[in-house]
């Protein structure tokens, strides 16, 4: 892999939202990558369903969940510890309001990437 490939995949934050069925989240996905071009951040931001979400925790560096799903935290944060990323529960206000902006600062908070 050469220097430039390298030096633009460590500049990107890789962000997994995960929640009862993944849909859900869809929106609050499109509003987080539209915040992100607005301030120049290369991301890689994707939903998926609880299931998936184990699997998918490998190719992200932090996992936001969403608020209805509050309970499987401390089940995530088992797989979260083994492949060393961060992981919160989505604030309820900004996932009702599908508030990309507070979404997205929370994963550049946990990432320290802000």
């Amino acid at each position: 892999m050469d220097q430039t490939k390298r030096k633009e995949e460590n500049n990107m934050i890789k962000i997994l939202l995960a929640c009862s069925s993944g849909m859900s989240t869809s929106l609050l996905v499109q509003k987080m990558e539209a915040e992100a071009k607005e301030r120049g951040i290369d991301a890689e931001i994707w939903a998926v369903a609880q299931d998936k979400a184990p699997e998918d925790m490998k190719k992200a560096d932090v996992l936001l969940i969403g608020p209805q799903m509050r309970f499987m935290k401390k089940k995530f944060s088992v797989t979260a510890d083994e492949v060393g990323i961060p992981l919160d529960v989505i604030d309820p206000v900004a996932y009702g309001r599908v508030d990309g902006k507070a979404v997205l600062d929370k994963a550049l908070e946990l990432t320290g990437k802000n």
